[in-house]
């Protein structure tokens, strides 16, 4: 390997230390002292549990564990969105788990985490897969309830979910581990079957002091609404635990039940090791994200035996639309190519840019993958669609836009990793978190916004600088740059994958080295849920 090689994984191992030291914390939820309140209570954590309910040694991935990272800071934060979110192996099936971290203001919703809980329940929905909800909250978290409660993404929505997944036929059960009250308390009876823990699982619509100022009863909890009552007298949960353990393996048991499913019908066939080192992918991507690099060799560090056929190879070079195979699975990959190439014309093409030509392609291509139902990959590193009059006068808008309608109407599953760049129209182009991937991730590397940072803030610098000579303020070279200097610092605040990451634009930061495991557990999911006829509906040409 040569020196710059050398320099580039040397970079990504920093980051992928940096996203691991976050993580570390971040698993802690509320810190060790309310862990160890929890075990003291003799329960496990949202994290014990789930780690508790999956098939030892499989392979698992988490949602949203970025969810609200540095957001409520004046609220004391709220770590992982209060939720933990687990897509994994439950006596051999493939499950989405739902555990609330009690050690985050007792398991209280934020507007994230109402946010995490929907994104759940729509990978459940769109794969077909059981969902598990291991329930420990105290509710809406009061102090921000109008940013949670009313809204058509908010807290209702996902009762409303249950009932819909109930009529789907997926399978939905839930334990009740802790505290369940308020509008909470019908997530679990929702579900199609309930456990409760006895003496720490409790479920009301109103507590025992709520009860107390409405209408005078005085009544504890427990007798209001634990385990003996809702077990032997009111029948409103169907199994009781001894603990939490016990929760899991009646869990587990009822899982192993389930029948089999319609599946979609995915090639797969024997997993091949990619030829080309998949650690190699740390020094592949340069450290400057200006400069060019061959995408193909990200590819080849991905795909089985780094073998793979490329669809139209020496048309509309910007875009690489090739087909291969990930862990068996068979796979259609669209990738923006960072290297600056020729056209036909003879003309020089930025790097990560999308012209008409290669537009036109991968639109062509995605059809292709839709009448062969083979699921769609999207590798990112974009900076947006070619301006200028040329490109406006060859009908860009138009090329674009059947890009854009191919992907829209896409009923095969979609797939992204934004490798790098990921702006403007060309996110959407490539199936940003807007045109419904089944899961969109992102490497340490990425970088999500309308323009990159430069650009934007000598954008933004024009308009306060005409703003400030149009009230008759002169502006000094040195207050120029102080001035661009801020506004870039900020706007690269906001394109940093950790940002997006708090806000559930993407599911996930990871390590490179994983792409592999995410692609083949996100296909297996999609394997669940047959796909719908493609219709592309209208395109010009």
């Amino acid at each position: 390997m040569d020196i710059e090689f050398n320099r580039n994984e040397d970079v990504m191992k920093q980051m992928i230390s940096k996203m691991e030291n976050r993580l570390e914390k971040i698993y802690l939820g509320g810190g060790q002292k309310r862990i160890d309140k929890e075990h003291a209570k003799g329960k496990m954590t949202a994290r014990e549990r789930v780690e508790a309910l999956i098939d030892p040694g499989t392979d698992t991935i988490e949602i949203g564990a970025f969810a609200g990272y540095e957001m409520y800071e004046e609220q004391g934060g709220c770590p992982g969105g209060g939720v933990v979110v687990v897509i994994g192996y439950v006596s051999g099936k493939q499950c989405i788990i739902v555990a609330n971290d009690a050690t985050v203001k007792a398991g209280a919703w934020f507007p994230i985490t109402g946010k995490k809980n929907l994104r759940a329940q729509e990978i459940a929905m769109e794969n077909r897969l059981p969902i598990i909800y291991l329930v420990d909250s105290a509710g809406v978290f009061l102090p921000m309830q109008n940013e949670i409660f009313a809204d058509k993404e908010h807290f209702g929505r996902i009762f409303r979910n249950n009932a819909k997944m109930s009529s789907m036929g997926i399978t939905q059960i839930s334990a009740i581990m802790g505290s369940c009250v308020a509008g909470g308390a019908y997530l679990p009876i929702m579900s199609d079957e309930a456990l409760i823990v006895d003496k720490t699982g409790t479920i009301f619509l109103a507590g025992s002091y709520l009860v107390k100022a409405a209408i005078g009863e005085n009544i504890d909890n427990e007798t209001l609404g634990g385990a003996t009552t809702h077990c032997e007298i009111s029948g409103v949960t169907d199994y009781k635990a001894k603990d939490d353990a016990d929760a899991l393996k009646t869990i587990r048991s009822l899982i192993d039940k389930i029948g089999s499913y319609e599946k979609a019908g995915f090639s797969r066939t024997e997993a091949v090791a990619p030829k080309k080192d998949p650690k190699e992918l740390l020094g592949v991507l340069p450290e400057l994200r200006t400069k060019e690099y061959d995408m193909r060799e990200i590819i080849s560090r991905l795909v089985d035996g780094s073998e793979f056929d490329e669809y139209k190879k020496d048309y509309g070079k910007t875009i690489l639309t090739c087909y291969a195979r990930i862990d068996g699975w068979a796979v259609g990959i669209v990738a923006n190519q960072r290297k600056i190439v020729k056209s036909a014309k003879g003309e020089m093409q930025f790097g990560g840019v999308i012209y008409s030509d290669s537009a036109d392609k991968a639109a062509q291509f995605i059809m292709n993958c839709n009448q062969k139902k083979i699921p769609l990959i999207f590798l990112h590193d974009v900076t947006g669609f070619m301006v200028g009059s040329r490109s406006e006068q060859g009908g860009i808008i138009k090329d674009g836009a059947k890009m854009v309608n191919a992907v829209s109407n896409s009923t095969v599953p979609k797939f992204s990793i934004v490798v790098g760049n990921s702006y403007g129209a060309g996110n959407y182009a490539m199936c940003g978190k807007a045109y419904d991937p089944r899961l969109i991730v992102a490497w340490p590397t990425a970088n999500i916004a309308v323009m990159g940072g430069a650009q934007a803030a000598k954008v933004l610098l024009q308009i306060q600088t005409s703003t400030m000579k149009a009230q008759g303020k002169e502006v000094t070279p040195e207050e120029e740059k102080a001035l661009l200097d801020k506004i870039t610092q900020g706007y690269e605040e906001q394109t940093s994958p950790y940002y997006a990451a708090a806000r559930l634009w993407v599911d996930a930061i990871i390590d490179p080295r994983d792409t592999r495991k995410w692609i083949s557990m996100g296909i297996e999911a999609a394997e669940h849920a047959p796909v719908e006829k493609f219709n592309v509906g209208v395109i010009q040409t």
